[in-house]
């Protein structure tokens, strides 16, 4: 079976005539993941290590451990240094701001907006909070 992405699960929840067999036929694509999960599969699937991700995003290792690790609830701030230490879209990183228990980026906000087009080109955080300084918004983490 092949994973499905959000807006064919949307297509389909759409056109379903019963919900519950939408909800049996899409199970395996249903699941909810830890943010611990999240991180792990994020790792998998773009072949990085957890270690030069952690030294990338500017966090304290010990704390940024404890995350992968499960243990630790970041905050918003920190789960999206983590997205742009580990090149992240947009869409990917809203995706782990949700298994995290955070809102979404939203582009009206100027803050999120900035951390938005951070994501789209490829800024890591040391340029992320240099451009929020610049705009006079708060940084993403001190450095």
């Amino acid at each position: 079976m092949t994973a499905k992405d959000t807006a064919q699960l949307e297509n389909e929840l759409t056109e379903a005539d019963d919900v519950k067999k939408f909800l049996d036929a899409n199970a395996d694509n249903l699941r909810n993941f830890t943010l611990a999960e999240y991180l792990q599969r994020l790792l998998t699937e773009k072949n990085l290590s957890k270690a030069q991700v952690i030294k990338n995003s500017q966090l304290d290792e010990g704390y940024a451990k404890h995350i992968f690790g499960g243990r630790k609830n970041p905050s918003r701030e920190k789960i999206l240094s983590l997205a742009l230490a580990m090149n992240l879209s947009p869409n990917e990183t809203d995706y782990l701001l949700y298994y995290a228990g955070h809102k979404k980026l939203y582009a009206r906000d100027d803050w999120d907006a900035v951390i938005i087009f951070a994501l789209e080109n490829h800024k890591t955080v040391f340029q992320t909070n240099e451009l929020l300084e610049e705009l006079k918004l708060a940084p993403l983490v001190s450095c």
